[in-house]
């Protein structure tokens, strides 16, 4: 499963403590040496530019919206034991365009994380075997060096375990946060912690899971083959792809399908921007959001019928809607261009009875 470049791969398992480890709380990684950060951005151009595309690792990486945990009901803190494993395994970008990406729990954005205020996280992660690469996990809704990223720094085969105390609520992004911890996140390597008030959050009819980020390769969008990862692009913030839940169109009637919800219902979207680079317009086709807790502060008061919502990358947004009427929303981000040119979209269905009152084609 090692399909990572060598001299990347040699760069980065050498990095640890310089550059960017030292951005992660890194620097005292054990065998750590140092090289120069102009090293570590420097990568080998891949020859030939496109190879043939490889034989994936899973079907899929997009993680299915609906599949997050369920709505906390208890009224007393708790320990909470949570396992992440770090896989790095070849997917479909879109079809007959493969590659390696780096993940938490085989998909794209890493599994929810759900708690209470007030609870304590036993968080595990492992390395799986035969990885190339060391990783470990930054969680902003953490009190304490790099987040976690010291204590949880593994190389392949290795496993820690680190406690911390939810604090204060919110939605809140992890990720990796290696040295060139922007090639781990552009590569998968983020998702969401949602820490729910002492009192829980209103009930909906359905909650969904969405997250952005950017991917950078040596080939060009919709070019057939093996895409490697391309640093000078990522440098030059000039993405491949723009995609939700990391692949092109992934959540679409037409790759594989869509979350629903019927006329009458109402839903809470759960949204976060890995990044590592752009900004999220985040917009719903057809729609806009009822109401908007902007970077997942849900400590606050919400804003009211937003069109589109900033989400920045290392962050997150919780926005809500309802159906009033049958058909497609489509989740976009309004820089448009990543939609139409780079894979940028996710649909929600409205299933149920025309509501000609409140919009009529025919009229």
């Amino acid at each position: 499963m090692s399909n990572i470049p060598t001299t990347t791969r040699r760069r980065v398992l050498e990095a640890l403590g310089v550059g960017t480890a030292a951005l992660a709380g890194c620097a005292s990684a054990p065998g750590a040496q140092k090289q120069s950060t102009e090293a570590e951005t420097e990568t080998t151009p891949q020859e030939p530019a496109m190879n043939a595309a490889q034989q994936t690792d899973v079907d899929r990486i997009a993680a299915d919206p609906t599949a997050i945990p369920a709505p906390i009901d208890r009224s007393e803190p708790k320990t909470v034991s949570v396992e992440m494993t770090t896989k790095e395994q070849v997917a479909e970008v879109e079809p007959g365009v493969t590659y390696t990406y780096m993940t938490f729990g085989d998909q794209i954005p890493g599994p929810m994380i759900r708690v209470r205020r007030g609870d304590t996280v036993e968080l595990t992660i492992t390395n799986e075997e035969g990885n190339s690469m060391p990783h470990n996990i930054d969680l902003h809704a953490v009190r304490g060096p790099g987040g976690g990223a010291e204590a949880s720094m593994v190389t392949p085969g290795q496993t820690k375990t680190f406690r911390f105390k939810a604090t204060y609520p919110g939605a809140f992004i992890y990720h990796c946060a290696v040295p060139n911890l922007d090639m781990h996140i552009s590569s998968g390597m983020f998702g969401m912690i949602l820490v729910e008030p002492k009192e829980g959050l209103p009930e909906v009819d359905h909650e969904f899971y969405f997250g952005q980020h950017e991917l950078y390769t040596t080939g060009d969008t919709g070019e057939k083959g093996h895409h490697d990862f391309d640093m000078e692009a990522m440098a030059a913030e000039e993405p491949t792809y723009v995609l939700m839940n990391g692949e092109k169109y992934a959540i679409t009637p037409d790759r594989h399908g869509s979350p629903s919800m019927s006329v009458g219902d109402t839903a809470r979207v759960y949204f976060v921007t890995g990044g590592p680079n752009l900004d999220s317009s985040f917009h719903p086709i057809g729609s806009v959001w009822d109401e908007v807790w902007q970077q997942g502060s849900i400590a606050g008061p919400p804003n009211k019928y937003v069109q589109t919502t900033p989400v920045k990358p290392g962050s997150c947004a919780i926005a809500t809607l309802h159906a009033e009427v049958p058909g497609p929303i489509k989740l976009v981000d309004h820089a448009l261009s990543r939609v139409a040119r780079k894979g940028m979209m996710a649909v929600i269905n409205r299933e149920g009875a025309a509501n000609p009152e409140v919009f009529n084609p025919e009229a």
